[in-house]
């Protein structure tokens, strides 16, 4: 590892515990926020919107659906996590509504693959891992994306899209509804699984994972805070929101 990826990917010594707290109605409250912005947005960006791609504006916008797309992804987790809602029916119903908006993930299927990486993280019984010897960035990429995107979530997406494109202009379609999801799926594997996990990890780390030095706003806008990433594996019970605490 060179000195860059150091400085960026260490344990931070301002790692610390954050007690539990009760979740209340606030971790729903988020999610809704979450999938509200991201369904009110992308109708906008489908039905009135006419992008002029000779200016910043729709690639800023592309880039902002992007951002809420991970947040959809981010809330199913947090599900899997139990720390959306304490009411389980709610949390669990929460959650499989943010999966399916994220390219129709299925959140029974997603959910005992990402506990099996919380307790076997960076071994062979994980499915989140690749080979110790090649770690390059594409093919763990491949790797990760045969495990978690299956026949019928391909065939779901080409069905939506033919639907779509009859009501919306194919190019919004494309550029604001289907490129979003994909540059999401790359932005949650870089910094939620590559960084953290890759390369030779200390003897004394158990959760095999590197963290990104405090950076509060470029820590949200990379991935809503999980490049803590060790810290998310340490305190699982914290929801996205709350994990900059640890630092």
């Amino acid at each position: 590892m060179n000195l860059a990826q150091a400085h960026h990917l260490t344990i931070s010594a301002s790692h610390r515990r954050v007690a539990p707290a009760p979740l209340g109605w606030r971790g729903a409250a988020v999610a809704g926020l979450i999938m509200a912005c991201w369904s009110g947005l992308l109708t906008y960006l489908l039905a009135f919107y006419r992008p002029d791609w000779r200016t910043p504006a729709p690639y800023l916008l592309l880039l902002l659906q992007t951002h809420l797309y991970t947040g959809l992804f981010i809330t199913a987790h947090d599900a899997m996590h139990g720390v959306v809602s304490p009411n389980k029916r709610l949390n669990n119903a929460i959650g499989t509504v943010a999966a399916l908006l994220f390219a129709y993930n299925w959140f029974p299927r997603l959910l005992p693959r990402h506990h099996a990486h919380h307790r076997h993280v960076a071994t062979p019984a994980d499915p989140d891992f690749h080979d110790g010897q090649h770690q390059a960035f594409l093919p763990w990429l491949l790797r990760f994306a045969r495990n978690y995107i299956t026949i019928w979530q391909v065939l779901l997406m080409a069905l939506t899209y033919n639907v779509l494109k009859y009501f919306f202009p194919m190019g919004n379609v494309i550029a604001f509804w289907m490129v979003p999801a994909v540059l999401a799926t790359v932005q949650l594997f870089y910094f939620g699984t590559y960084l953290p996990h890759r390369g030779e990890h200390a003897p004394d780390n158990p959760h095999k994972s590197r963290t990104q030095l405090p950076h509060h706003l470029w820590a949200f806008v990379s991935c809503y805070f999980f490049g803590y990433h060790y810290e998310h594996h340490d305190q699982p019970y914290l929801p996205w929101w709350r994990l900059w605490r640890t630092k």
